[in-house]
């Protein structure tokens, strides 16, 4: 791990593995993870000779938790800021879940710079909560309780988050595991992010996306509905959809073979 300071000086842990790598795939976490969440992806793409970078979120993880700067716009410049400093060439760019809303608002405030594939896993875009003129997603008062939540007892909502996040039987190890990652999270991160989520609308930014996209997402997914899956195949052009039956949100590990399988073919093809 090392750290890459952004243009407000907040510090971004970043994670390089396997810098000589025929290729590079930038790994973008979600909502209250950290980049540790791709564990059984890593390791599965160095052994087939990718270089894997991840970082963690400001708020998340290692990195410094900020007082402010959780809209999407500056999440998207902050990875911009890494590609820079790591001079990384034309890469394939992932997001999951609320990193996949940033990822997009990346493609879109930072012309793609550099994105040669783009792939969306259960991305919460692009629009989290129902509106007038989008009546799809999650209630807006669902998405307050849940900001109330981290705001009051948030050990508590990443202990309910851990569980709606698998659909197929796992281990409790494991979702015990998932819990400390977003106990992980700092407090202000976790609340300032998840108002992004309520509030943020990423329409544009699926119009902005001119790279062959891959969109992964469970059907049985209780926390970004499949219908969003949907709509953002419907509006990228050169897209393609790849549900998943029997995965809930965390279609990263719920499917983990499965998933890793499909994903690899993605990449290579």
């Amino acid at each position: 791990m090392f750290y890459v300071r952004v243009k407000d000086n907040t510090k971004i842990a970043v994670y390089d593995l396997n810098p000589t790598g025929k290729e590079t795939v930038v790994m973008i976490h979600g909502w209250p993870l950290s980049a540790k969440m791709y564990e059984y992806q890593k390791r599965f793409l160095v052994d087939h000779g990718y270089r894997v970078v991840t970082m963690d979120l400001r708020g998340f993880g290692n990195s410094d938790a900020t007082c402010c700067g959780y809209g999407y716009d500056q999440l998207a410049d902050d990875i911009y800021q890494v590609v820079r400093s790591l001079n990384l060439r034309p890469f394939i760019l992932v997001g999951f879940s609320m990193g996949g809303a940033i990822v997009l608002r990346y493609m879109n405030r930072c012309r793609g710079y550099n994105v040669k594939k783009l792939v969306l896993l259960a991305a919460a875009a692009p629009v989290f909560n129902r509106t007038p003129d989008f009546p799809y997603g999650n209630s807006r008062e669902s998405t307050d309780a849940l900001i109330c939540q981290a705001k009051t007892d948030r050990p508590q909502l990443c202990q309910d988050f851990s569980r709606q996040l698998l659909y197929s039987p796992h281990s409790e190890a494991v979702k015990d595991w998932f819990r400390d990652l977003g106990l992980s999270a700092s407090g202000i991160g976790t609340v300032m992010t998840a108002y992004s989520l309520r509030d943020e609308d990423g329409r544009a930014d699926l119009k902005a996306v001119r790279v062959p996209t891959g969109i992964f997402h469970g059907m049985q997914d209780q926390i970004v509905p499949f219908e969003l899956g949907e709509i953002q195949h419907q509006a990228i052009a050169n897209s393609q959809l790849f549900p998943f039956e029997n995965s809930g949100h965390g279609i990263f590990y719920d499917v983990l073979e499965k998933f890793n399988w499909e994903f690899l073919d993605f990449l290579q093809c």
